[in-house]
């Protein structure tokens, strides 16, 4: 890709729902200025990194943005809005707690937006979801993302959301263990961080 933006390909990714990944498209939610995704470009790439538009459309995107900064900003901070929404309707539900009203308004409004998107289209193995009238919108990215988070939100998977245990993450996954006691978004980092602090601190006491 030809563009100044945040090189996704050297970051995590859990893969368990789209919306997931997008909601954890962040350093730490702890720190909210440690964002991975500061800027139109960075959503673009992104968006490119998970597979929502291949390179010919991430171009676009930019070249078009070029031309509507104005307009690029204000998809970049509806992104973001609905990100923190999601973010907050999640964790209070790894949390086993009803969410924010104003959370749960904000991604209504983003499904209502995608769903005018959607097209029921036949294929080889039945039918599926497309969506359509994406020429000239900036935005066309969210739609997919929002309507992850209905599917999970109205799945029996929502029962098995989890937060990271690791104070300085905040990262939501699905806890598909046998017994359901996964404590870490990834243990090869939160989960070795631990560790290794338990090891450190029971070494200070001895």
């Amino acid at each position: 890709m030809r563009f100044e933006a945040f090189d996704f390909s050297t970051a995590d990714l859990l893969g368990e729902r789209l919306c997931l990944d997008f909601v954890n498209s962040v350093g730490t939610h702890s720190a909210p200025n440690d964002p991975y995704v500061k800027t139109y470009a960075d959503l673009v790439s992104w968006s490119h990194f998970v597979g929502i538009v291949d390179d010919a459309e991430a171009q676009r995107l930019l070249d078009s943005a070029a031309r509507q900064s104005d307009s690029a900003d204000a998809v970049l901070h509806k992104a973001l809005v609905v990100r923190e929404a999601m973010y907050e309707i999640f964790a209070h539900s790894a949390a086993k707690q009803n969410p924010q009203t104003r959370d749960i308004d904000i991604l209504n409004e983003a499904i209502a937006e995608a769903r005018e998107h959607m097209r029921l289209v036949p294929t080889e193995r039945g039918f599926d979801w497309t969506w359509v009238d994406m020429a000239g919108r900036l935005d066309h990215m969210l739609w997919p993302v929002t309507w992850s988070a209905a599917e999970l939100l109205l799945s029996g998977d929502v029962n098995h959301l989890r937060e990271c245990a690791a104070t300085d993450c905040g990262w939501l996954f699905l806890d598909t263990s046998r017994n359901h006691s996964r404590r870490w978004c990834d243990m090869k980092t939160c989960g070795n961080r631990a560790k290794a602090r338990r090891h450190y601190e029971r070494r200070r006491g001895e």
